[in-house]
């Protein structure tokens, strides 16, 4: 059990006078409910509901007034009502009158402190049910970070180098190392759980087994009939292939399946959060406004998922460059997804920058915005000169600023693009990716 690190988000929330319930959005087993079970010692109370149990559910299903729901919910766990108190109500997905029912505890028991989670809210909930707009807050906890990896692993001294700033030199080959196996066993609690009690790669294979048989197995309840269900086991069984790259709607994963068939069926994973689609920025400032008319990028849940399914685990394992694996897939997927863990806001995306011409074409990893710069990013080791299309992008850019996360140290450089324009290159290695907005600031 750590403290993750969706508590600072929390704790935030807890100390607001007019606070909202919150609604906890995520993948399956990326530990909500034990991360809120864990979040709930900080009350004086706490009240757990489970609605996939019909006993808990019933509760919001009975007909009664919402005081009554509220009565019999406090005197069914011989709690007080005027004690603090934390509630939280599990997969609540399973009861559309529990999620109408978030707006009154908003308007009528703002004193009660209210967390609900699930998985698969917009999929499963029936379209005519309205969701409480205005009256609830979202959060989105995703697999583990590299920082929680670390805290669940109890390596005490690469926690205190990483989070020291700027990490000290001394510290770079233990930290680099500790996320080389980060990049292998991926960020899914049980999977890292598994490894930190006995120090195996291999019995993290059973936990990769059991987690997409679970996904595969709630098809079911993501389809809306038989065709769709053919079509999201199909996406499923062959998105480790495709993750990291740009893909094609039409004939993916070399189905018999349309471009809208596959945009449907994706867009519902979309929803289970289960991936993302990153489409593509062909600007140079700001605002990123991604082209939908192009190629997307498909990035999955989670890199050591990827690597299970790909095959590729002993050739991680015994790779002392990890960023030439894969075609530096890998390595990228990682980067992307330390991004997306460093914030648990629901408006947080990947964004990735190109050009494309006749002759050649130009790609930038990812782009981020820091206050009001553009920032390029690049995910690569080897020579600074090499970078070209970052060259591209910055020749072409009103600012002088970009970043390389690579496995060397921290350094600064003044760099020249190939047309003469000078610009500042913060070279960070992969382990940062997660601290980014820290060391550009």
């Amino acid at each position: 059990m750590i403290e993750r690190t969706l508590f600072k988000e929390l704790f935030k929330w807890k100390e607001r006078k007019t606070r909202k319930p919150i609604i906890i959005r995520g993948a399956r087993q990326v530990g909500k409910t034990t991360a809120i079970n864990l979040f709930s010692k900080n009350f004086k109370q706490y009240i757990y509901l489970n609605l996939e149990q019909d006993e808990d559910r019933k509760f919001f299903e009975s007909g009664i007034s919402f005081e009554d729901v509220v009565a019999a919910i406090f005197l069914s766990r011989n709690k007080a009502r005027n004690i603090e108190t934390l509630l939280f109500i599990d997969e609540i997905q399973n009861s559309p009158d529990a999620v109408k029912g978030l707006r009154y505890f908003y308007e009528k028991n703002p004193e009660i402190f209210v967390i609900a989670a699930g998985s698969l809210l917009e999929t499963l909930i029936d379209k005519n049910t309205s969701f409480p707009v205005g009256r609830v807050e979202y959060l989105i906890l995703r697999p583990f970070s590299f920082i929680e990896f670390l805290q669940l692993l109890e390596e005490k001294s690469a926690l205190d180098a990483i989070t020291t700033f700027p990490v000290p030199n001394f510290a770079h080959d233990k930290l680099l190392s500790l996320f080389h196996k980060y990049v292998l066993i991926g960020g899914m609690p049980d999977a890292v759980s598994v490894y930190s009690r006995n120090r195996d790669f291999t019995e993290t294979n059973r936990v990769y087994e059991s987690l997409i048989v679970s996904y595969i197995d709630d098809v079911e309840k993501y389809s809306k009939n038989f065709m769709q269900t053919n079509v999201i086991r199909h996406i499923i069984n062959h998105i480790f292939i495709e993750a990291g790259t740009r893909i094609k709607f039409e004939g993916f994963g070399r189905g018999p399946y349309k471009s809208r068939e596959v945009g449907e069926g994706i867009r519902i994973l979309e929803k289970a959060m289960l991936l993302n689609l990153v489409y593509p920025f062909t600007g140079y400032s700001l605002p990123i406004i991604p082209d939908r008319k192009k190629s997307p990028r498909l990035h999955f849940l989670d890199t050591g998922l990827i690597n299970y399914f790909s095959g590729i685990q002993d050739t991680l394992l015994l790779s002392k460059d990890i960023s030439s694996l894969y075609k530096g897939r890998i390595i990228e997927h990682i980067v992307g997804q330390e991004i997306l863990a460093s914030t648990h806001s629901p408006l947080t995306n990947l964004h990735f920058w190109v050009k494309e011409k006749k002759q050649s074409n130009a790609e930038i990893d990812y782009l981020i915005q820091f206050e009001n710069i553009l920032i390029p990013i690049e995910v690569k080791s080897g020579a600074t000169g090499r970078l070209r299309s970052l060259h591209q992008f910055m020749d072409n850019s009103s600012e002088s600023f970009a970043i390389r996360l690579y496995s060397g140290r921290i350094k600064i450089e003044q760099v020249r693009t190939i047309a003469g324009k000078k610009f500042q290159l913060l070279n960070l290695p992969y382990y940062l990716a997660g601290n980014l907005h820290s060391y550009i600031e």
